[in-house]
C-alpha cells in the first residue's frame, strides 16, 4: 500500500468515524429533547441547537465521504462515448471543476466563519464559528476526496473504510 493510499484510508476512516459520532450525538440530543419536553414537561433550551449543529457537521463530513466514493457530477453520456486518454481527460476535467467549486465553497465558508467568530450561540455558550467551521472543513475534505479519487483512477474503487478488501 502506497503512502497516498494510507493517507487516503486513514483520513477518510477518521472522517467517517467523526460523521458517525456527530450523527449519534444529534440523535441522542434530539431524543433527550423529546423526553424532556413530553415526559418530564421541562423542555431544554440547548438540545435543539446542539442537534442542528451536530447534523450540520455530520452532513458536511458525509458529503466528503460521498465524494470519495464517487458521488459527484457525472457526465455519463459523454464518458460512454470517449475511450482511453480522452476519457481520462474528461475525468480530470470533471474533478477539477468539482474541486474548484468545493475550493470556492471552502474559501467563502472560511470567510463566514471568521466573520461570525465573536457571535455566540446563547443556549450552548460557544462561538457560532464552531458551527460555521463545518463548511470550509467539509468542502476542503470533499475537494481532497475528489482529487484522491481521480488520482487513483476513477475506475478504481476507494479503499474500504473498514480496512477490508
Amino acid at each position: 500500500m502506497t503512502l497516498l493510499h494510507r493517507i487516503d484510508h486513514w483520513l477518510f476512516k477518521g472522517v467517517s468515524v467523526l460523521a458517525q459520532l456527530f450523527l449519534i450525538g444529534a440523535v441522542a440530543a434530539g431524543f433527550w429533547q423529546v423526553v424532556a419536553r413530553f415526559v418530564l414537561s421541562s423542555p431544554l433550551d440547548w438540545s435543539e441547537v446542539l442537534t442542528r449543529a451536530l447534523l450540520i457537521w455530520a452532513v458536511l463530513l458525509g458529503v466528503a465521504l460521498a465524494f470519495r466514493h464517487g458521488a459527484m457530477l457525472g457526465v455519463e453520456l459523454l464518458r460512454s462515448v470517449l475511450r482511453g486518454g480522452q476519457r481520462r481527460v474528461l475525468e480530470w476535467l470533471v474533478a477539477l471543476v468539482c474541486s474548484g467549486f468545493l475550493g470556492f465553497l471552502a474559501w467563502i465558508g472560511g470567510q463566514m466563519t471568521w466573520r461570525v467568530r465573536f457571535q455566540t450561540v446563547p443556549s450552548l455558550d460557544i462561538s457560532i464559528s464552531w458551527i460555521y467551521l463545518a463548511i470550509p472543513v467539509g468542502a476542503t475534505l470533499a475537494a481532497v476526496a475528489v482529487l484522491l479519487r481521480v488520482a487513483a483512477g476513477v475506475t478504481a474503487t476507494p479503499v474500504p473504510l473498514d480496512g477490508q478488501g
